[in-house]
């Protein structure tokens, strides 16, 4: 084995760092919410995310010449499926706990299980159902008792924009699948957090709020804490499996869970640890068809 992937370990407290770093981002978005429009907090997020970004494609000297595309359309639909991704998930978390916004964003693994089969032809597998089943009877779990709360709440509208940004993430992800097979992982990256910046940028004309120094700096902060994330993310799934590294799925909620009750005065609901098992399983199941599905492209 490639003693660059035989560091579980290491690739354990990478995933853990980049839960950390990740829950921090949406802690910064949630906290300018109130006043800051989407667009905005997508652009100050993406701008600020290029900086640790670059640096380390510099340190790993993959820049710029890791730029370098033979398939511009491919990243345009890649990093076009994430930048909306982004804007989902920035509204749901407006309108959501830290926790059960990070909650949906799991559902990623499941959604990509359903469209290797729908998209890419894979075999519709027991891991793959035993995935889907958990997940829907998780998100009924979380999603049902909303149904009676009053629309001013909003709780309905970022269930469905959180399992939206999972949704686009998927699609994002399935993408980068494709196009791995001749693309750098630093031209994926550059390129997404490129068209994010634009995309945030785009909605100036909507009108964008007048930051005070604070929210300024949550904003550049979500940009630094976004990118960083990234970063550790990249090298957990470089030095261990993702099958190894679902477990620790766990840890990264608390994250959000401390933040909410400690930051917010928000605590967790009854909905949300009884949903938290079951969604959870059905991201392990998808882990292990993911692990089972590249032994088979080994053999």
């Amino acid at each position: 084995m490639d003693s660059l992937q035989d560091k579980p370990t290491l690739g354990i407290w990478l995933r853990i760092l980049s839960g950390l770093l990740f829950t921090g981002m949406l802690v910064c978005i949630k906290a300018v919410s109130d006043d800051v429009p989407v667009g905005q907090s997508v652009f100050f997020r993406s701008l600020f995310a290029l900086l640790p970004i670059m640096a380390f494609l510099m340190i790993r000297r993959e820049f710029p010449g890791g730029l370098a595309t033979r398939r511009p359309l491919g990243h345009a639909l890649r990093s076009g499926l994430g930048a909306a991704a982004m804007f989902a998930s920035f509204a749901a978390v407006a309108l959501l706990p830290v926790a059960e916004a990070t909650l949906l964003a799991q559902l990623t693994p499941v959604f990509m299980a359903v469209g290797g089969v729908l998209l890419l032809g894979e075999r519709f597998s027991f891991y793959r159902a035993g995935a889907i089943l958990l997940a829907l009877a998780g998100m009924a779990v979380l999603v049902l008792p909303g149904l009676n709360a009053s629309s001013e709440s909003g709780l309905m509208t970022g269930y469905v924009l959180g399992a939206l940004s999972a949704l686009l993430t998927a699609g994002a992800l399935l993408t980068v699948r494709r196009i791995s097979r001749t693309e750098t992982a630093a031209s994926i990256a550059f390129y997404f957090i490129l068209v994010s910046a634009l995309a945030g940028l785009a909605t100036l004309p909507l009108g964008w709020a007048a930051l005070d120094t604070k929210a300024l700096w949550l904003l550049v902060l979500s940009g630094l804490f976004g990118g960083a994330a990234h970063i550790a993310m990249t090298l957990a799934l470089r030095y261990a499996e993702a099958s190894r590294l679902a477990p620790f799925e766990y840890i990264a909620l608390i994250w959000p869970v401390a933040a909410d009750w400690v930051l917010f005065g928000i605590p967790v609901s009854s909905n949300f640890l009884l949903a938290l098992p079951l969604m959870l399983s059905g991201v392990a199941l998808a882990a292990l068809e993911g692990r089972r599905f590249r032994q088979l492209l080994r053999r």
